[in-house]
C-alpha cells in the first residue's frame, strides 16, 4: 500500500476527509444519544451520518482546485 503523492494536501484541504471526520463525530453522538433521548428524534444522528458518509464518497471523486498538480501538455514535456 502506498500513499498518494499529495496525501497531506488532500488530508488538510480535501472535502472527503472532513466529511468523513464529521461522520465519525455524528456516529459518536449516536452513542451518547441515549443519555438525551427526549431531546432528539430517534435515528437523527444515524441518518445524518449516512448522508455525510455518502457525501464524502461523492466528494472523493470531485476535482478540487489546489489539490492536483497541473500537468504540462505532452509537447512541452519533450522540450
Amino acid at each position: 500500500m502506498k500513499l498518494i503523492e499529495n496525501a497531506k494536501a488532500v488530508a488538510l484541504k480535501g472535502f472527503s476527509p472532513w466529511l468523513m471526520l464529521l461522520a465519525v463525530v455524528l456516529s459518536g453522538l449516536e452513542v451518547v444519544l441515549p443519555l438525551y433521548e427526549a431531546a432528539f428524534p430517534k435515528g437523527m444522528f444515524a441518518g445524518l451520518s449516512m448522508a455525510v458518509t455518502g457525501g464524502a464518497y461523492v466528494a472523493r471523486f470531485i476535482a478540487q482546485d489546489g489539490l492536483h498538480k497541473k500537468e504540462e501538455p505532452a509537447d512541452e514535456q519533450q522540450n
